[in-house]
């Protein structure tokens, strides 16, 4: 079988692939801080030398910021684009580091030789396990797999400020069949491709009460205090089960499909030792849903931040003026931003006295992103990674935001096959990242297999 070549390529040249991802480890093109522009710079420069030597039609392409990389190879079958960044994180704090973090190093590590760097794992380490896949391919094939654009950023760690207009502005030229993006993970050591992806909304709410400061002996009893108001109305925003309260919060929102719940019950997600390593034990959220759907398919609202008053050394008898707080929602499929915004400000306008007063301050907002795993694309990567992993890969949500995800589909209408191969210990934006090897080389034969099954 050609698929045999292939894999069989892979593990021939796996050195040859380590030596080529060390080499661009080197490059610390770390996209937030000024000094490292020139670095980011050749970071791309590099990208596109490897993909002209594949033999893509690569280039690089200016911004306002970090230049974006994107590579042509035009083919039979659907159109598949492969999004990941070269751009990663500071290193900050140095003393924290066992080496240098641009200084790559091949160690022992408990489960065997791992890759030792910053940006190992997040994400030049992932990107290139899908490089490497081509390369072997070609090698293998002599012409690249099906019909391929590749679109690499420079600015992910930093908020990518750049990409949606790059997007917007050629849109013809990066609209595929269906994205694939390699930065996420394994799931307990499990292969899995992401396809739902909590979305956001976010506030901030000030109540003032008396119109300065107070003594709280001259006026206390008498007079609101913000703070016992705005803590009484947060209070109340839960119910004893974990529930919601504010009207309508639930109105959008879709139970889970029994299919899907049933592959996350099979995963085994030990939901004590994962409290357990934070000092937690008992859940928090909906007492009538499994832990994985309170983290991947059901709605938060969370309090991030709290003030008002007097907060220095000792004590200081005031009733304060204002209080604040900060709070922001995740969001599910089906959920809207703004009205979700609209639904808590008209609760918490309702709560408030008619001598006090609340204002706003709106926090950019994002909604949930849902793949359509009815398409055969997902079903068939499914299969291949099972086969690869020698256990079943599972469709798996994601507590958090992948902005990107949401963009491809918002932009350019296309949905995205979020697959990786990073573990929960690589320690990524922290000192001492690392990627394991196997998981290097596995990541690299598991694209092989997926594209030998989506690409034609």
């Amino acid at each position: 079988m050609t698929l045999d070549a292939v894999l069989a390529r892979i593990d021939e040249t796996l050195p040859e692939a380590v030596d080529r991802l060390m080499e661009l480890l080197r490059i610390p093109s770390v996209s937030t801080d000024p000094a490292y522009a020139e670095a980011c710079s050749k970071a791309a420069d590099w990208l596109v030398e490897d993909l002209r030597a594949l033999g893509f039609d690569a280039s690089v392409r200016p911004t306002p910021g970090h230049p974006m990389v994107v590579a042509r190879s035009e083919g039979a079958g659907r159109h598949i684009l492969f999004y990941g960044h070269y751009d990663v994180q500071p290193v900050d704090p140095l003393n924290l580091w066992d080496r240098d973090p641009f200084d790559p190093e091949l160690q022992d590590g408990p489960k065997g030789k791992l890759i030792r760097g910053r940006g190992a794992s997040d994400d030049k380490g992932q990107l290139m396990t899908f490089l490497e896949a081509c390369r072997a391919w070609k090698a293998v094939h002599g012409t690249l797999p099906g019909n391929l654009t590749i679109f690499l950023e420079g600015e992910e760690e930093s908020g990518s400020p750049s990409l949606v207009p790059f997007m917007e502005e050629n849109a013809d030229e990066l609209r595929a069949d269906l994205a694939l993006i390699c930065d996420t993970g394994l799931f307990a050591d499990k292969p899995a491709i992401v396809t739902m992806l909590r979305g956001l909304a976010g506030d901030e709410v000030t109540i003032t009460g008396p119109s300065k400061d107070l003594h709280s002996g001259m006026y206390g009893g008498l007079a609101m205090n913000p703070l016992r108001l705005l803590t009484r109305i947060l209070g109340g925003m839960f119910d004893d089960q974990g529930r919601i309260t504010i009207p309508g919060f639930y109105d959008d929102v879709r139970d889970l499909p029994d299919e899907i719940r049933a592959q996350w019950q099979g995963l085994g997600f030990d939901h004590a030792g994962f409290l357990g390593e934070v000092g937690l034990s008992v859940p928090a959220g909906e007492q009538d849903r499994t832990p994985l759907e309170m983290l991947w398919s059901r709605p938060t609202a969370e309090i991030n931040g709290l003030w008002g008053g007097y907060q220095g050394a000792g004590s200081k008898t005031v009733i304060p003026s204002q209080a604040h707080a900060k709070l922001t929602f995740r969001l599910v499929p089906g959920m809207d931003p703004d009205k979700v915004q609209e639904l808590f400000r008209d609760w918490v306008r309702a709560q408030v006295p008619a001598d006090c007063t609340v204002s706003f301050t709106p926090k950019a907002g994002a909604p949930a992103s849902e793949m359509a795993i009815d398409d055969p694309a997902f079903e068939a990567a499914r299969q291949a990674l099972s086969e690869e992993w020698g256990q079943p890969a599972a469709f798996v949500g994601c507590g958090g935001s992948i902005p990107i995800a949401g963009h491809f589909k918002t932009v350019l209408g296309m949905d995205a096959m979020l697959i990786g191969f990073g573990r929960d210990d690589d320690q990524i934006h922290s000192p001492n990242e690392k990627y394991d090897l196997d998981c290097f080389h596995k990541g690299i034969r598991s694209w092989a297999r997926v594209l030998d099954r989506i690409a034609g």
